[in-house]
């Protein structure tokens, strides 16, 4: 553990007015992308004067969800690390706890989760912390200037009262949400954009630039708008 606990500020939903030295930094969905995720963090050297937020969906697709599980928890001890939760653990974990047939999640990616992890049949077959960290993700964060969510969010509705539906599964090709009544700044993930290009309006920022299909791992400082982006290829573009 870290000074801030288990996972930095991930106890808390919000972060307001807090460590404004540091940079505020989140990185779009990873999908197991794990030559992308340690070539970005390398890139960006999170420190403790940091908050680091994943905007979920570490999992499926890509070739190997445990390392970038591992590598997340490893990350947590170094910044202060605020990890949402995205669609694709709300599928896996609906059915290791029997709420949600397995086919569903298997034909989303879950077949590359499995076999990262070594899967013999066991529904059990997360490590410790790895059920822990994901006991542990949060439906949103907010600071001061923005609040960050995995897909959506509805503008009338305050952030603690959002549905799952919207949080997490929400596509923004299906419609852009309006500005919310908080007048901050939404950062969000889930709706991949093929061009490797970040979509930003006035009111929303996506991150979300398709590294498990070949595009782009996605990364912003929010004080600055400094990006950082690297793919499963090994390379970097600035």
């Amino acid at each position: 553990m870290n000074q801030h606990g288990r996972y930095g500020t991930a106890g808390r939903p919000s972060d307001k007015g807090n460590r404004l030295s540091g940079r505020l930094i989140a990185i779009g969905d990873i999908h197991g992308c794990d030559i992308a995720f340690d070539l970005l963090l390398r890139q960006i050297n999170p420190s403790a004067d940091d908050i680091t937020i994943a905007l979920g969906d570490y999992i499926d697709r890509g070739p190997n969800s445990k390392g970038v599980v591992n590598r997340l928890i490893q990350l947590s001890q170094v910044t202060s690390l605020v990890p949402l939760l995205g669609n694709h653990e709300e599928m896996m974990l609906a059915v290791l706890q029997g709420e949600r047939e397995h086919a569903d999640w298997l034909r989303f990616g879950g077949v590359e989760t499995l076999e990262s992890y070594g899967f013999q049949g066991d529904r059990d077959f997360l490590p410790p912390e790895h059920a822990q960290f994901f006991g542990e993700l949060l439906n949103y964060y907010e600071t001061d200037d923005f609040f960050f969510t995995h897909a959506a969010y509805d503008p009338q509705l305050p952030l603690e009262e959002q549905p799952a539906e919207l949080l997490r599964w929400h596509s923004l090709r299906d419609g852009m949400p309006e500005p919310h009544q908080n007048g901050k700044t939404a950062v969000v993930g889930h709706t991949a954009n093929r061009s490797g290009q970040i979509v930003r309006t006035d009111h929303l920022i996506c991150l979300d630039t398709y590294c498990y299909g070949g595009g782009w791992l996605t990364a912003m400082d929010l004080r600055t708008g400094q990006t950082w982006q690297a793919n499963q290829a090994g390379e970097l573009r600035r």
